[in-house]
């Protein structure tokens, strides 16, 4: 479809221009939803801008994915993909933003060629035993997509060919990854508070430690700069690290313990240019903060001064180099500030 190519590869005013932000309050103005257009009938299981272009993603149970053009007026419905038979669990945009890849509760998985307009069925992987294949992450250089198995199991198939690499195992269960912006390193973060540090060549642990006083892991970061790690836990406290003395310490310090959040962490992300870290926790309302870097401090009017309507964060997520913020809330709407 040459309207949803041109798209693919248009970037307009996602590009925000970025001096030095200032602490203390946000400039951050509410836009019309995401997606107004085509608003979800159940929670959002999956909430991503496109890597390059103009385009937002959303999915639910049950429901279609959809593919929305943003330009923060109407965000106008790009297409909608139905896929039988498979509520969507987690849905992510490959690193090329050429497909939209979803799990669910099968031990198969689905993938869609925006390019060509076919959906594809990847049939159970041989050599993986696990259950389902529902909660998974793209390595930002397009070689992996690590599935996050059970008993401990991250399952690293080809992003290219789908089929398996390798399969990397922690102690306890991993609770959540993340891999640097180069994809050459991947942390993932375990139940028992460990944190492993992978090289992406040799698929080998390299290094791993304790998040301090932590007592189960919930949510991991890095900033796109490579400076800070960030480990959100049960408790939800979360930890900021300088990321190279986690390399060299069984029990590094943390830079800042952020204690904003009172229920478990659910998701920790920076925006593009490692200025603003969202943190926030789908257990209770109201629960997200935006904290600003270096100085580490939460912006002290959002949400509570800029939305009345945000109730429940589900996910949230940065455009391409920070010109939008988006959260998915429990009713469905995707929330967008600029």
């Amino acid at each position: 479809d040459s309207d949803i190519d041109d798209l693919l590869h248009s970037t307009g005013d996602f590009l925000a221009s970025s001096t030095s932000l200032p602490a203390g309050l946000i400039q951050i103005k509410k836009c019309t939803d995401l997606n107004k257009d085509s608003p979800s009938q159940a929670r959002l299981t999956a909430l991503e801008f496109h890597p390059t272009a103009q385009v937002a993603l959303t999915a639910a149970k049950n429901q279609p994915f959809t593919l929305f053009q943003i330009d923060s007026k109407n965000n106008p419905k790009i297409q909608s993909v139905f896929i039988e038979r498979f509520p969507i669990l987690n849905a992510h945009f490959s690193s090329n933003g050429e497909e939209v890849i979803a799990g669910s509760h099968y031990t198969s998985f689905r993938y869609y060629d925006m390019l060509s307009g076919t959906l594809i069925t990847v049939p159970k992987i041989k050599g993986v035993n696990d259950d389902h294949m529902s909660h998974f992450r793209v390595s930002p250089d397009g070689r992996f997509l690590a599935f996050l198995g059970r008993y401990g199991n991250i399952h690293l198939l080809s992003a290219k060919s789908k089929e398996l690499v390798s399969s990397l195992k922690m102690n306890g269960s991993c609770e959540d990854l993340v891999f640097t912006k180069d994809g050459s390193q991947m942390y993932s973060f375990g139940d028992d508070g460990q944190v492993y540090i992978w090289d992406m060549n040799t698929r080998e642990c390299i290094h791993r430690f304790y998040d301090d006083g932590c007592v189960k892991g919930t949510s991991i970061t890095v900033s796109p700069n490579n400076q800070y790690l960030v480990c959100g836990s049960y408790s939800g406290v979360v930890n900021v690290y300088d990321r190279e003395k986690c390399h060299q310490s069984l029990d590094p310090k943390p830079l800042k313990s952020i204690m904003n959040l009172v229920t478990p962490c659910t998701k920790a992300v920076f925006n593009s240019t490692s200025e603003i870290l969202a943190i926030d926790s789908h257990f209770t309302e109201k629960a997200i903060k935006l904290v600003h870097f270096p100085s580490m401090q939460v912006f002290s009017n959002y949400p509570d001064l800029i939305d009345k309507s945000l109730r429940v964060p589900q996910d949230m997520f940065f455009s391409l180099n920070s010109g939008y913020f988006t959260v998915a809330t429990h009713t469905g709407t995707a929330l967008l500030y600029r």
